[in-house]
């Protein structure tokens, strides 16, 4: 027997076959997705649905490896077998005797090893656009070089030394040199930016500062989806490309980007590589709108895809018999009657509103079982995941995800004995947010597949796809986690009670576990930010008794500095009266100037004398004014006599000395008056 060799066929035309041959999808739909989600790679599609241990496909694969192990000689045990009679088997025909290749795998092909002809698969080569200042640069590279290998072509390309280069714009945040280009996972095209910071840029580099710029901006895209309605607000980096952000908006509205139909992208963005820099929008805010394209060959589409599908599943029903081949119908083997005779689907195929569906199926549910059933959840499974996973870590519950099948023997018995029992109804309702599916036809349980896949990841999808419809109903128990959910349970329909009920126990032990540890952590953190509010109120609190302190000495202060202004000005104005009634002041008379002359002598308050001459005839106004000339005006002080006590200031000015009986001399004094 000669040996056979299998070749990767990687021709892109097929790679939607060699997926579905590869990983067991049936739904055409969902391998389409999976290859867009991996950039149209068809080895990172494989590796992402089925884990790397199998030996499937790695990424390692080498067909000099292979083709060592196919033409290795025979060992000395074989070598022994051989020499007591036996036969020298050869490496590969273990395999192929006990399960030859089956014909849907059309992503291995059966060549001779006699052509030596092996076709080893090529390195995967990546693209890409690196933008500096006002330079763009295109480069391919193979996934297997590093970062470090981009910046010396950059170096060669730009001028600009490899360690004053900052290359920006990686996925996975800032990398070193040293970084696999494979390591980071990368899409088969890509945009990067050089950054110089210690490099001043030239004029003729300004026009491109502004690109620089916005490379760090944030940018808000507010998008409307025409068919559900409905508007999502969305902030990108301005060095994300227009590429990745229809991808995003694929995962919002399960639109593909080959069927995205557009408007309001400016005319300058017209290659989907382009950063939304680049791209000319509107900066902070641009709109735009979305639907599905429609054509005449999105009618044809489901025709192909049943055809593919029907396909596949004849080419895996080879593996089984098929209970018509005997003459015996599955539903009159186990007693359910014929076709014309079955109930009313659970739910309605190809529904446009999960909420709708979930209502259809309430409502069939409860007819057919009872009105005692857990609640399920109306509404989509990312609602679901929100109310059960994204709460207060005290009001967090376990997502248990029922799949009904109705061409299961099992599901009757499941729904009327296991689903509505009182002790398990209770538990679920009490522990668990409860949401349900059916998974009858076909086109449902696509649905469902590819709903799972953008929310729980490839894994659980496999995980589901792997059951029979005989072992349905399912129940999976997922717990959300800080990074990822995890399905910690699938309950199949052969079970009790009593089973159910200690999986569903043992499921919230795991989850009560965990819900702990959340709610340690989250009460830290709001201890945390409980002491940083308090400290921050009283922070607050304290600048603003600084603050009305520092107003009140301010106010102070002025009110000092104005009472002092008024103090000199008030000064300054008496000052200028005592001058002016000392200027006015007739001359002291000489004692010997033969007229009649007064001589008074007057006590201050301090106990200063103030003595002077006055001619007898001087009115007393003149005595007025030379005492207010010393510092005593007449409004503030009142003149005396000792004896007899006289208020001299209470006459009348224009008297004379003589009048006042103030001859020839006097002694007065001062008193302030109250």
């Amino acid at each position: 027997m000669s040996p056979v060799l299998y070749v990767l066929n990687l021709d892109p035309n097929t790679s939607n076959m060699d997926l579905s041959a590869c990983t067991g999808i049936d739904n055409i739909a969902e391998a389409i997705t999976l290859l867009e989600l991996n950039n149209w790679d068809l080895v990172a599609a494989i590796n992402g649905v089925i884990p790397q241990e199998n030996g499937i496909l790695q990424s390692n694969f080498s067909s000099e490896a292979s083709q060592a192990s196919m033409f290795a000689p025979p060992s000395q045990s074989e070598a022994a077998d051989a020499a007591a009679g036996g036969t020298v088997p050869h490496p590969s025909s273990s395999s192929s005797s006990s399960s030859p290749p089956s014909s849907s795998t059309s992503a291995f092909c059966s060549i001779n090893p006699s052509s030596r002809h092996i076709v080893e698969r090529q390195p995967r080569m990546l693209n890409f656009r690196v933008d500096y200042r006002q330079r763009s640069v295109e480069l391919v590279l193979e996934e297997g070089s590093t970062v470090g290998e981009i910046k010396q072509i950059l170096e060669t390309e730009l001028g600009v030394p490899v360690s004053k280069m900052q290359l920006k714009g990686w996925k996975a945040g800032d990398v070193s040199d040293s970084t696999l280009l494979k390591s980071l996972h990368l899409p088969k095209n890509n945009s990067l930016y050089v950054l110089t910071p210690d490099i001043a840029p030239t004029a003729s580099t300004s026009k491109n500062s502004a690109l620089q710029e916005s490379l760090n901006q944030n940018f808000l895209l507010v998008i409307s989806h025409r068919e559900a309605q409905r508007d999502y607000s969305l902030n990108f980096p301005g060095s994300r490309t227009i590429q990745e952000v229809k991808r995003n908006i694929s995962d919002l509205t399960n639109i593909p980007v080959r069927h995205q139909q557009w408007e309001g992208w400016p005319a300058s963005a017209s290659d989907d590589s382009m950063t939304l820099a680049a791209s000319g929008i509107s900066y902070p805010c641009h709109h735009l709108s979305v639907c599905r394209r429609s054509s005449p060959a999105n009618a044809q589409e489901p025709t192909e895809e049943c055809a593919d599908v029907h396909m596949i599943s004849d080419s895996e029903g080879d593996d089984f018999e098929d209970a018509s081949e005997f003459g015996v119908d599955d539903s009159e083997m186990f007693g359910m009657g014929s076709s014309s005779c079955r109930k009313s689907p659970m739910m309605p195929e190809n529904s446009e509103n999960e909420a709708d569906a979930l209502l259809h199926f309430t409502a069939e549910f409860s007819s057919r079982y009872g009105e005692t059933h857990p609640m399920f959840f109306i509404g989509s499974l990312e609602a679901a995941s929100q109310e059960a996973f994204y709460g207060k870590a005290r009001d967090r519950k376990l997502l248990a995800i029922y799949l009904h099948n109705d061409d299961s023997v099992l599901s009757n018995v499941f729904c009327s004995q296991m689903m509505c029992a009182d002790s398990i109804v209770s538990y679920l309702s009490q522990n668990f947010i409860t949401w349900a599916w059916d998974v009858t036809k076909e086109a449902n349980k696509a649905r469902l597949l590819t709903m799972c896949t953008r929310h729980f990841g490839s894994v659980v999808t496999q995980t589901i796809r792997t059951y029979k419809t005989d072992q349905f109903p399912l129940l999976l128990v997922v717990m959300g986690k800080r990074t990822s959910n995890e399905v910690l349970n699938v309950i199949q329909g052969n079970t009790t009670v009593d089973e159910l009920m200690m999986r569903l126990m043992g499921a919230m032990e795991i989850f009560t576990a965990q819900q702990q540890e959340d709610i340690k952590d989250e009460d830290e953190r709001e201890a945390r930010e409980m002491v940083k509010r308090e400290q921050d109120e009283a922070y607050r609190l304290s600048l603003e008794a600084d603050r009305k302190k520092r107003e009140a000495q301010e106010r102070e202060e002025a009110e000092q500095v104005r009472l002092e202004q008024m103090r000199k000005e008030q000064e300054e104005e008496k000052e200028a009266i005592r001058l002016s009634l000392e200027q006015a002041l007739p001359p002291e008379p000489d004692e010997e100037s033969g007229e009649q002359i007064s001589k008074l002598r007057i006590r201050t308050p301090s106990g200063e004398f103030l003595e002077r001459r006055f001619l007898g005839s001087c009115k007393l106004q003149v005595l007025f004014d030379f005492v207010a000339s010393k510092g005593y005006p007449f409004e503030e002080f009142k003149l005396l006599t000792t004896f007899p006590r006289r208020i001299i200031t209470q006459l009348d000015p224009g008297s004379t000395l003589l009048e006042a009986k103030l001859f020839p001399q006097e002694t007065l004094f001062l008193e302030a008056k109250e």
